[in-house]
């Protein structure tokens, strides 16, 4: 009996998801480190019954259709979904499947480091020490906000807007703000209080967005919404590049309208090294390693190997993390 052909787009997934599905099918793989080309995915997912990608392989209509009619499932080793036409996959009935809570802590803790090394301005710092420009104990050199007694404001309180929010509570800062479409109960482990967006935006020291991207988030964050931010206040960016209009973030940044930004999610990416925001002594950027603990990554190649499996072995509903299409 025939084993199932799955394709993995990228060769340098970690080896406990690679292993469970090396055992159990054959696999189609693109073998290097770096994204696997359109012509080639269009080429390579053909007669496949199973995909493992990632967050870099855009899975459209014509992908789809290039794989024909057996595909059953595509598990993407990742929390974010748009990389992937719902839409299409929902019609021809092929399962999703995501790592939707594995990423959880590792996130939260990249988000307060982040924070801690714009606000403190940790990099900036360092790289001052090693060109030689500490020469003396200074009572206003290098200086920055601290957390505690300060207003934090997380737009989108998910699973990881709540938990950087837990995280920031014992730091003692005077109250923690987040804007989201409802009441969310977690907010009482840190007392949150739920208060319009713009409202947030005028009386926070620190605005974390951990918000999904959606035709409604894309671009939210423009010349108007950092118009309403404190000229102190500090802006971190860990959900999506394209939440964020670059343009206007640069324009801000240099006007010092803004105190600081730190990113760990850019337009596009990687980030081109000529591009302004480099050049900006007052912005963190981080290469989009948010959920990247060896853990973490083991942990959702496991999950995504075995969303793949359980579709492909008859067991959907067995599926770790489905994604439950609407």
């Amino acid at each position: 009996m025939s084993r199932p052909r799955v394709l993995i787009t990228r060769g340098d997934i970690p080896s406990p998801g690679y292993k469970l599905l090396h055992q159990e099918c054959e696999l189609i793989e693109w073998k290097k480190s770096t994204p696997i080309p359109r012509s080639e995915l269009l080429s390579m997912i053909t007669g496949v019954d199973g995909v493992f990608c990632l967050l870099t392989d855009k899975i459209d209509e014509e992908v789809i259709s290039s794989a024909g009619p057996q595909l059953k499932v595509v598990a993407t080793m990742s929390v974010g979904l748009d990389h992937l036409d719902l839409k299409s996959l929902k019609e021809r009935n092929i399962k999703v499947g995501y790592t939707p809570d594995v990423l959880t802590d590792a996130t939260a803790e990249l988000t307060v480091a982040l924070l801690l090394a714009t606000s403190r301005r940790i990099i900036q710092a360092e790289k001052a020490l090693r060109a030689g420009e500490w020469t003396s104990w200074s009572p206003t050199w290098m200086c920055g906000p601290g957390l505690a007694g300060s207003i934090v404001g997380i737009v989108g309180l998910g699973r990881i807007g709540a938990r950087v929010a837990e995280y920031l509570y014992p730091f003692r800062v005077s109250k923690i703000l987040y804007s989201s479409r409802s009441e969310k109960s977690a907010a009482a482990a840190f007392k949150g209080q739920r208060v319009p967006l713009d409202q947030l935006l005028a009386e926070s020291d620190f605005v974390i967005v951990t918000i999904a991207q959606t035709p409604e988030t894309r671009g939210m964050f423009n010349e108007e919404a950092f118009g309403k931010m404190k000229k102190s206040s500090i802006f971190i960016n860990v959900s999506r590049g394209e939440i964020v209009d670059q343009d206007a973030l640069v324009k801000v940044l240099k006007n010092r309208g803004i105190r600081a930004a730190g990113l760990d999610v850019m337009t596009p990416e990687p980030i081109p090294l000529d591009h302004e925001l480099l050049k900006l002594d007052n912005c963190v950027l981080l290469p989009h390693i948010g959920s990247a603990s060896t853990e973490v990554r083991e942990q959702m190649s496991v999950i995504t190997a075995n969303n793949i499996l359980a579709v492909l072995k008859g067991n959907p509903e067995s599926m770790p993390s489905p994604l439950k299409m609407q």
